[in-house]
């Protein structure tokens, strides 16, 4: 990494989401409305890493709806939650976020064997 990436950022990051960002204008409005808000929730409550393929990924599927004429509650189904919940599964949280779910699962154990002590 040059001391130039190191002080301005990794820029294939920034071009992703700018790439993202431009798709997500390009959809039809209902298709946008419904990807932003799963960004939304991810964004705050996903506790996902920085890495850009969930958004990506979410944005195919959305396309693809938009162009075959998919309706939205064809892809979520009838919780939205559930349905974002059980797309991230598919996104390995990194960093921070893998050691945290590892200490509650962790905590949780023990409390558990303690309880059964």
């Amino acid at each position: 990494m040059s001391v130039f990436e190191k002080v301005i950022g990794d820029f294939d990051g920034k071009r992703r989401w700018r790439n993202y960002r431009a798709r997500l204008k390009a959809l039809p409005a209902p298709y946008r409305t419904a990807v932003a808000g799963f960004e939304h929730y991810l964004m705050y409550f996903g506790a996902i890493s920085s890495d850009m393929t969930i958004f990506e990924d979410l944005m195919d599927l959305f396309e693809r709806a938009a162009a075959d004429g998919t309706s939205i509650r064809d892809i979520v189904g009838d919780d939205p939650l559930e349905f974002i919940e059980t797309f991230k599964q598919s996104y390995v949280p990194d960093g921070w976020v893998a050691k945290e779910h590892k200490k509650l699962a962790d905590a949780i154990a023990r409390a558990e064997r303690e309880q059964g002590s």
